[in-house]
């Protein structure tokens, strides 16, 4: 395929934290403190201690005050809450991540509800949820964010363009809408109920593609010329037995007609762990009252 049309999501989240780190240097020097996140891990879920460490490491390579609390799964909702309590006093703390999914007993959404909003840097908590949706100041989900800021590098304005979004999870799907309809596109959210969802998406001159399923979205549900964002990251069986990564759009098919595409992986994955490091600037300045870098 040609080269042009990949949307390089790798280079992109580098360069995006180079300028996150350097803004977290300049307020180091400047006004004395850092960026602070704390990520809590409950349990022992193999996906999820691999995003922990990932995430820790780019906290230590942004230059910010890095807290990690692993906790085991026999946690209770009583001592996980009682840690987000204690985090959210924590002046040295400026973002809250519970990683989820938590284990089996415990409510995630009670959980989230007592994030401080403003250190709530998934954007899960109600407030920042309806934030977005009424265009007010909160923290937006980091996935979407990164899907938008891939598409306004890639497209410039974004505005006027028909976009469809295939999913409509309150993690990926309603947000990337959210954020659409606020770069002024015409937005629909097309779902498992959505009658011919082929035809609603060949009406796209963006699709989003957010459901979790491998290769669903063919090469001849794409525009002409559209381009695609491929959030989906599935594992496939493979002869040899340890498989291989996928999105939720044929990659080859879809690439031969759209004019811009995500790989998988390499396109939207890096971006999430940038944007979380945006998210905890964003969310420092804020609460010490000084004015946020554009990163």
């Amino acid at each position: 395929m040609d080269a042009s049309k990949l949307i390089d999501g790798k280079a992109f989240a580098q360069g995006l934290r180079a300028r996150v780190a350097a803004a977290a240097a300049e307020l180091q020097a400047r006004h004395g403190f850092r960026p602070g996140l704390a990520v809590v891990l409950v349990g022992d879920d193999p996906a999820s201690q691999v995003y922990v460490r990932s995430k820790t490491k780019a906290t230590e390579e942004a230059g910010f005050h890095g807290v990690e609390h692993k906790l085991p799964a026999s946690t209770t909702q009583a001592e996980l809450m009682a840690l987000v309590a204690r985090l959210n006093a924590d002046p040295d703390v400026h973002g809250i991540l519970v990683q989820l999914p938590l284990p089996a007993g415990l409510d995630a959404a009670a959980v989230v509800a007592t994030i401080d909003p403003r250190k709530d840097v998934d954007g899960l908590h109600a407030q920042n949820v309806g934030a977005l949706w009424s265009g007010a100041e909160g923290l937006v989900p980091c996935t979407p964010l990164g899907c938008v800021l891939l598409l306004k590098d890639r497209l410039g304005q974004l505005a006027g363009r028909n976009a469809v979004v295939i999913g409509r999870s309150a993690l990926v799907g309603k947000p990337i809408a959210a954020l659409l309809l606020a770069e002024n596109c015409t937005v629909t959210v097309a779902h498992s109920r959505t009658k011919d969802l082929p035809a609603v998406c060949r009406q796209a001159d963006i699709l989003v593609a957010a459901v979790g399923r491998a290769e669903m979205v063919k090469g001849d549900w794409v525009k002409p010329g559209a381009t695609v964002i491929d959030v989906g990251i599935n594992r496939v069986p493979t002869p040899d037995g340890k498989g291989r990564l996928v999105g939720d759009v044929a990659f080859a098919e879809a690439a031969a007609v759209a004019s811009a595409i995500t790989p998988v992986p390499g396109g939207v994955g890096p971006m999430t762990i940038a944007c979380l490091m945006r998210n905890t600037l964003t969310a420092a300045c804020r609460i010490k009252g000084v004015p946020v870098p554009a990163v």
